[in-house]
Order: structure tokens, then C-alpha cells, then sequence
């Protein structure tokens, strides 16, 4: 899930759309390059693994610095929703002098074909047996450790609970990109969300 695909946000910069393409030109030459291994991969799908560079704040299955990409994604769209609205709840409670939007925010929720035979599933034994570990609400340093042993064992997938799901669904994170058996996403969908107290 990510904001809405249909708004080009850098519009409202500018006062035409020649001048719209070529901020968005200016903005992509400041980006990092996507991995050779990922260009034929649809933006949406790519963009999380350009981004080899210095990562400020560790993730669940990533560590803080000079880091490979992980795309993070949910395998239903109800535990995208609840995975984003946590974070941008903890964007809000961390921020306070920022106000709280008035309206919904528009956000594009996809699917994409994953197709592999080096998954590791982390609900299933044996290593369910250490579930603690995996779901654990803000330490993750465990699966931090995972992921790179996940690497080195040249693995594509980890599949996990979701903590932030009240319904427990699951998600993924996809460590190479090789694991996308469609280049595009496959179905989107729009949906209005709408913070309150």
C-alpha cells in the first residue's frame, strides 16, 4: 500500500506539465540507481531495493546502514491497511508539532505475482517454535539476524505474522527481486483513510 498512484504530488509544484516532467526527471537523476537485477521491474516494485544506500533506522528484516533493499508487503489487503495506518499513526505521535490531516488520504493498495522455491516461513516449525522472536513489537534484532542468514543461504522470501494485524494475517519480505513473477502489479485498488482520535 502506498499513496495514492494516481496524484503526482510534484504537480502542485509547478505550473505547467512540461515543467512537472522535468522535476520529476531532476528528482529521478538524484535517486540511486535500481540494481541491475531489478530494472525490468515496474517502479513500484523496484523501488524498495534501489535504495542500497544508507539506511537511517533499522526495519524488521533490515539493519540500520549500508544495507540491501527489502520489499516489505502484506498478503492480504486488510493487513496492509493495518500495517500502514500503524506507521503513520507513529508518524503523527512522533511528530506532535505536525497536525493531523483534516481529510482522508488517498492510497493505492496492489498485488503482485511472487513466485518461489527458497521461501522461509517463519509461522510454520520448526522455526514457528521461536515465535516470540519473530513478532516481538519493537526490538528486531532477531529478525535482523535472520535476514542476513537468510541472504547468505541465497533465500527470496520470509513469511511472517504480522504484529500490527489484529487479525494476525501474514506478510512478506522479499529479499531479491527474482522472486517477482510478473514484472507489473497485478490489481490495484484505491482506498480513503481517514486518522482521527
Amino acid at each position: 500500500m502506498v499513496e495514492a498512484q494516481h496524484r503526482v504530488s510534484t504537480l502542485k509544484l509547478t505550473d505547467s506539465l512540461a515543467e512537472q516532467a522535468l522535476l520529476e526527471d531532476l528528482i529521478e537523476g538524484t535517486k540511486p540507481a535500481i540494481p541491475p537485477e531489478c530494472r525490468h521491474l515496474d517502479f513500484l516494485l523496484a523501488t524498495p531495493f534501489r535504495y542500497g544506500a544508507v539506511y537511517p533506522h533499522g526495519s524488521r528484516f533490515r539493519r540500520a546502514g549500508r544495507t540491501s533493499g527489502v520489499y516489505y508487503a502484506a498478503e492480504n489487503p486488510g493487513t496492509a491497511v493495518a500495517e500502514m495506518a500503524f506507521y503513520r499513526l507513529l508518524f503523527f505521535a512522533e511528530s506532535p508539532a505536525t497536525p493531523w490531516p483534516s481529510d482522508a488520504a488517498e492510497y493505492t493498495a496492489f498485488s503482485a505475482s511472487v513466485v518461489t522455491e527458497r521461501l522461509l516461513d517463519l509461522t510454520q516449525e520448526p522455526l514457528a517454535a521461536n515465535s516470540a522472536l519473530w513478532t516481538d513489537l519493537t526490538n528486531y534484532s532477531e529478525c535482523q539476524a535472520f535476514a542476513d542468514a537468510a541472504r547468505t543461504a541465497d533465500a527470496d522470501v520470509i513469511r511472517y505474522q504480522s504484529v500490527r494485524d489484529p487479525a494476525k494475517g501474514c506478510n512478506l519480505a522479499i529479499l531479491m527481486c527474482r522472486a517477482f513473477s510478473n514484472p507489473t502489479p497485478i490489481e490495484r485498488q484505491t482506498w480513503r483513510i481517514r486518522l482521527s482520535w
